[in-house]
């Protein structure tokens, strides 16, 4: 017996696919031919046992899938051809022989007389009721690949072809088949001549539509209900012979289907329309038509209306679009529109005689529609519907109705503009946009419509239509609506929210076209509103015209020239309002507020403004820390240094801070060198008594004061300009060293002076991040900072127990800024730097801080970002969690010493707000018992952050999920702490209250009935007490919370 025949009858014995393989290598090993696998199946392939037979078919099936193709020479295919095809009458190897013809219909020596010939038989013996799915689907892979690869062979069968198909596609259901009898479908109504068999393709196709196949849960095939609904329509529409069948099934379906099936047949229609044709789709356009209308004005849902009005668009388009037109259309007049785009926008016009009812709008809709179907159709719909409206608004019978007639006229306006019937890159000339006839009137009625408060928004928004139509309006025309848009602006009274967003739309726009307009008349009158001095406490409609103001030019100034009025502006208004003649003598921080509240507005303005021109990219902004920067440093220091006694303005901590992002958003811009040079200007200010280096302003600095404010007992004035210090440290880029000999020196005094001089928090915390900052981006050079200097402070006075806590807890704080500062860039030290606060936890006086300042490490961090040019390193905060979480988790479970345990929830409580739920989900078995504990704490902060982790980890689309199976474990425990936590007797907390009632609102959703069941009646009952809370928003969420409850039924 040789090799081959023993691969052979171990594969008969055992069936295992390693035998296939060795015996394809046995082949290939040898010359290549089969002739040797042929004998050796022989006995096998004529035996008169139906399982062997059936057994040596397969056998040859599988070796011929996995042998090389190319490797088949002419003469072997033919030869395995007739033999698969002698083998489909026999019902035991029609199976195996089906495989085998699956690899030899791709074998490149194929001819096409034998794609005929496996047609032919596949047509005469397969049955395909008498398959399962898998079988059938080798029919339809062969038929698939014959039609790829031998086309013109099987065309050339003709009838014969087509008909042997349509009875093997008939009834079949399973999607997979059906995938690949759609595509099979749709090339022979392209490729083949169907003439004779339309209707039958037809039946056996549209007898599916439209789709309604729900894949199951995890199908491992991947088949969506919209890839089944793709490949139908693709086949609905691959030839206009089907239309006379398809269309009138289409407006059954319109007319009596779901929201689905319509949305279904409306996407179908607009490919099959085109290719239906202009005439078929005159025939039918009426009858369309009305279906459509019916969706139209009577909607269902937005989707169904929106698809319905894209499909009336393919109509007008099917059916005007084939008439030879230029570009533009025929000129009005020239060519007279008839049919349905008459029909359909006479009945919108006769609508919209009635501009208030309610089918005014679905009219306009239509009428809009229109706008980007033919050039011709959008002409003569323009030319019916705007001069309606003009005469409408104008018609004093109908001056109730302005209002909604400039809203309607404002959409088609838009419309027009939108439509897409012009090539967006080409700026069209006046006399080739379709409103350009109409300018005038509408620019009228539009401008009419803004003097009176109920048309105003409406004409705004008409205006805005006009003005951002390409090549419509002339420079003096919108000189023109500007003017006219100012005068709105002028009017006291309290404006509209909306009006004064659609002033700012349709300014915003203008300023970044042609700036000029707002430049010259706009801003002027904008600046001219804002007081020289703050309104006093009392003038509230003052406060607030000079806010909405200030609000107008944030968003108006933004172009850089505008911008750069906007600074001169409000910076010489701000040293107006800040001057020391300004305030009468005497005054205190209470009297001068409203000044403080004035000035502060201004800056918030202008930091808001450069915030947005960064986050763009302007490059205008870099240049303003030549221009800016110097007269805001001037104005504070001038409020620190001016010796004035009691309350200065300008030394306001809360104008400082606002300056302070000023400060890093402009510097955070500039190329390296700039920053050298500007950081060494700073540190000769801030270390050298050399204020005059950044800042440029009048009046003169007094200069016998001196600027010390890292000194000990430098005045608070003085102190609270650390943060503009520090506001520029940390946008510098990593390669700019601090101008200093020694930077662990500077850092450590900058540190220790954080810890025992700082005068609020603010001033403290700005410090420890520009500390924070340095070290994460220069690091190699702070060797004894950080090996020496750092770990002296934390064993002197971060572990001295002697020491006062206040002061231990600043070291803390200081030791987590330099440790996040560590662990964003991967330094090694963070793992050391961590450990550290872990032996805190033994500490019963200041343990909760370190917990509390270990588990914010990882806090969403604004300072040490790339924008500050940090070094950030991918996935730190996912390795901080992998370190920590293991640890906490097991102090907290750790009994005997109750202190430490209450310190490591407090830290897990604080961590996992700022995990990822991805990160901590599979560890909620256990992490439920803890977090639980957790709310138990005396901290209502600590409380609502793990309430919030509850919702964060909920999962209420998937009831039966694993970390609902969990909350479903704890659900008594949890609705009684819920509730406890929600009521204002025991917790004083709004915010513990809200997060409770809001997880007791979702876990209905989350716990089956059988579980919570016993605790409806207990809930709906508290939740009654709940409803009287003193806070607004905790009476929402009970009622939120009780509805859900009253609902919750099994």
């Amino acid at each position: 017996m040789d090799r081959m025949e023993r691969l052979v009858r171990t594969w008969m014995a055992t069936g295992k696919v390693e035998e296939v393989e060795n015996t394809v290598s046995e082949v290939l090993n040898g010359d290549g031919a089969l002739l040797p696998l042929i004998k050796a199946l022989g006995e096998y392939l004529t035996s008169e046992e139906d399982d062997q037979r059936r057994k040596g078919v397969e056998f040859l099936s599988l070796v011929l899938e996995k042998y090389p193709q190319e490797k088949l020479n002419r003469q072997s295919v033919k030869t395995l051809v007739t033999f698969f095809r002698g083998k489909l009458d026999d019902t035991e190897t029609i199976i195996p022989a089906l495989q085998g013809l699956v690899s030899l219909s791709a074998a490149s020596n194929l001819t096409s007389q034998d794609a005929v010939e496996i047609s032919q038989s596949l047509f005469q013996y397969v049955k395909m009721k008498a398959l399962v799915q898998s079988h059938r689907f080798k029919v339809f892979t062969i038929l698939d690949t014959l039609i790829a690869r031998q086309r013109e062979a099987l065309k050339g069968m003709g009838k014969t072809f087509v008909a042997g198909y349509i009875n093997l596609a008939e009834g079949e259901k399973d999607p997979r088949n059906l995938m690949l009898a759609f595509a099979i479908a749709r090339v022979l109504l392209i490729e083949f001549d169907v003439s004779s068999h339309v209707e039958d393709l037809f039946n056996i196709t549209f007898c599916y539509f439209p789709i309604t196949f729900r894949p199951p849960p995890d199908d491992p095939y991947g088949i969506t209900s919209e890839d089944l609904k793709k490949t139908l329509r693709s086949a609905l529409t691959a030839s206009p012979a089907f239309g006379p069948f398809a269309i009138p099934l289409f407006i059954e379906k319109l007319t009596a289907g779901s929201p689905t099936t319509k949305r279904d047949t409306l996407q179908t229609l607009d490919e099959a329309l085109p290719i239906y044709g202009a005439s078929l789709a005159r025939t039918h356009a009426r009858k369309l038509w009305n279906s459509l209308k019916l969706e139209i004005f009577q909607p269902t849902d937005s989707e169904t209306e929106s698809e319905a009005l894209k499909t009336t668009q393919v109509l007008i388009q099917t059916i005007y679009g084939s008439s030879s037109q230029t570009a533009l259309g025929p000129e009005p007049g020239s060519e007279a529109i008839e049919g349905l785009a008459k029909d359909a926008c006479e009945e919108c016009i006769r609508i919209l005689k009635e501009p208030e009812k309610s089918q005014a709008k679905p009219a306009t809709k239509v009428i809009c529609a229109f706008m980007s179907t033919t050039p011709s159709v959008s002409k003569y719909t323009l030319s019916q519907a705007v001069p309606h409206f003009i005469r409408l608004f104008l018609n004093p019978d109908e001056a109730s109705n302005r209002g909604p007639t400039l809203r309607l006229l404002a959409d088609v306006i838009v419309a027009a503009r939108d439509s897409s019937l012009l090539d967006p890159e080409v700026l069209p000339t006046q006399g080739e946009v379709a409103l350009s006839p109409f300018k005038d009137e509408v620019l009228g009625v539009f401008t009419v419509g803004l003097k009176t408060p109920t048309t105003r928004k409406h004409a705004l928004d008409g205006l805005k239509g006009l003005v951002t139509t390409r090549g419509l309006l002339s420079d003096e025309e919108l000189g023109f609506i500007v003017h006219n848009v100012n005068e709105v602006l002028t009017e006291d009274g309290n404006e509209d929210e909306d009006v004064r967003e659609a002033i700012l739309d349709l300014f915003g726009f203008i300023s970044s076209t042609t700036a000029r307009h707002i430049s010259q008349t706009t801003l002027p009158l904008l600046f001219s509103s804002l007081p020289d001095q703050a309104p006093d406490r009392s003038a509230e409609a003052e406060r607030l015209k000079y806010w909405r103001t200030l609000a107008f030019l944030k968003r108006l100034c933004l172009q850089a020239d505008l911008f750069e009025m906007l600074v001169v502006r409000l910076s010489t208004k701000l040293d107006l309002i800040c001057s020391p003649d300004s305030p009468p003598s005497g005054a205190d921080a209470t009297s001068l507020e409203p000044t403080a509240a004035y000035a502060h507005s201004i800056l918030r303005t202008l930091a808001d403004a450069i915030a947005v021109k960064v986050e763009k990219g302007d490059v205008d902004v870099p240049k303003y820390i030549d221009r800016l920067l110097p007269r805001l440093f001037h104005l504070h220091l001038y409020g620190a240094l001016s010796g004035t006694e009691g309350y200065n303005v300008a030394a306001d901590p809360r104008l400082v801070t606002v300056t302070s992002q000023i400060v890093t958003l402009i510097v955070q811009v500039q190329p390296p060198s700039r920053q050298e040079t500007f950081v060494a200007s700073l540190f000769a200010a801030y270390f050298s008594e050399d204020v005059k280096r950044i800042s440029d302003g009048q009046p003169k600095l007094p200069e016998d004061t001196k600027f010390t404010p890292f000194t000990s007992d430098a005045p608070l004035a003085q102190k609270t300009l650390v943060v503009l210090f520090s506001a520029a440290i940390i946008a510098l880029h990593k390669e700019i060293a601090l101008p200093v000999p020694d930077e662990s020196g500077l850092l450590d005094s900058i540190l220790h002076w954080s810890i025992d001089n700082a005068a609020s928090q603010a001033q403290r915390e700005s410090l420890l991040n520009a500390v924070a900052s340095v070290v994460n981006k220069r690091p190699d050079g702070l060797g004894s900072f950080l090996s020496e200097k750092l770990p002296a402070l934390w064993t002197s006075q971060g572990m001295d127990p002697l020491l006062p806590a206040e002061k231990r807890r600043k070291v803390i704080a200081a030791w987590s800024h330099i440790t996040r500062a560590l662990l964003v860039r991967g330094h090694a030290l963070f793992a050391s730097f961590t450990d550290k606060l872990f032996e805190l936890f033994e500490d019963t006086e200041i343990s909760w801080d370190a917990a509390r300042a270990l588990g914010s490490i990882v806090a969403t961090d604004k300072i040490l970002t790339k924008r500050n040019h940090a070094v950030v390193k991918m996935l730190h905060a996912q390795k901080f969690f992998n370190l920590v979480l293991p640890r906490i988790v097991e102090g907290a479970k750790l009994s005997g010493n109750a202190p430490r345990q209450n310190a490591y929830l407090v830290a897990l409580t604080t961590l996992i707000k700022s995990m990822p739920r991805s990160a901590y989900t599979h560890e909620l078995p256990t992490l439920m018992p803890l977090l639980l504990r957790g709310l138990d704490l005396p901290d209502a902060d600590i409380r609502a952050n793990v309430i919030d982790t509850f919702l964060a980890a909920s999962d209420a689309s998937s009831p039966e999920s694993k970390e609902n199976a969990v909350i479903s474990e704890h659900a008594t425990s949890l609705v009684s702490t819920m509730l406890k936590n929600a009521m204002v007797n025991e917790m004083p907390s709004a915010r513990l209250r809200i997060a409770a009632l809001r997880y007791l609102a979702l876990l209905p959703s989350l716990v089956r009935y059988d579980v919570l069941h016993a605790q409806k009646a207990v809930v709906i009952r508290d939740l009654a007490k709940v409803l009287d809370d003193p806070k607004k928003a905790v009476r929402k969420e009970a009622v939120e919370a009780r509805t859900n409850w009253f609902k919750f039924t099994g």
